[in-house]
């Protein structure tokens, strides 16, 4: 039993979909698990496991930013010995060709946290995807005819940037959105062995000064579940 998650062993599948918001767990758990049960409640960021197509799955909330998602992803993989974990979120797209609702797979995370800087005594370190499991969404997201673009995205630890013209500097580099978490998630998938995917939908622009609306999150959000579900699936 972890500090942050609580959960008992066996209660936590090898599978798990990470929402930052608990109560996209919730409604994950609810709409695609089979006889869901909740494994945590700890400071509110819930987690349930069930069944999806025959196989035990489960989602777990991790709060916004790499510090937050930090913690229950190092206890789910030292904890919970959980061996595949799927970033479903939302992004802001830096470039003119992603519009709101496409979808992003990313398949590399710059960030300009000080989290590996500090791992590594001042060196970079590159965290990437696991190519299965991006080839496995990439197909899955044409299967459903979705707009889907793979590329590198940039993983902030700043969502009110003081410099509102700082994002076109990664743009200028071919980086496609900007979320909070994926380099965090990629650099511990690399440490305990595990794979990893970040799948995001592109909730808002900051090229064109737009964003979705509170129904188009939530219809988006699910189709993106989707496809993590399905990537997820070892066979």
């Amino acid at each position: 039993m972890s500090i942050h998650i609580g959960a008992k062993q066996g209660e936590i599948a090898p599978t798990v979909l990470l929402p930052g918001d608990p109560r996209r767990a919730k409604l994950i758990a609810e709409t695609f698990l089979q006889d869901a049960v909740c494994f945590s409640e700890v400071r509110g960021m819930l987690g349930y496991t069930g069944r999806h197509e025959g196989r035990q799955v489960s989602v777990m909330g991790t709060g916004m930013g790499i510090p937050s998602a930090s913690i229950y992803i190092h206890e789910l993989l030292s904890e919970y010995h959980v061996n595949t974990l799927i970033r479903v979120g939302t992004c802001g797209a830096l470039q003119p060709h992603l519009n709101i609702g496409d979808l992003v797979l990313a398949m590399a995370a710059s960030t300009d946290s000080h989290v590996n800087r500090l791992r590594f005594h001042g060196m970079d370190f590159a965290p990437t995807a696991d190519f299965r499991l991006l080839l496995s969404a990439f197909r899955a997201a044409e299967s459903m005819e979705a707009d889907v673009h793979v590329g590198s995205v940039f993983s902030s630890d700043t969502f009110y940037d003081d410099d509102p013209e700082a994002w076109k500097s990664w743009a200028a580099f071919g980086v496609l959105a900007v979320e909070m978490e994926t380099a965090g998630l990629y650099t511990l998938a690399a440490k305990f062995g595990a794979r990893a995917l970040a799948v995001l939908t592109v909730s808002d622009s900051l090229v064109h000064a737009r964003a979705a609306s509170a129904d188009e999150r939530e219809q988006r959000f699910m189709r993106m579940a989707e496809i993590a579900l399905a990537c997820s699936n070892p066979s």
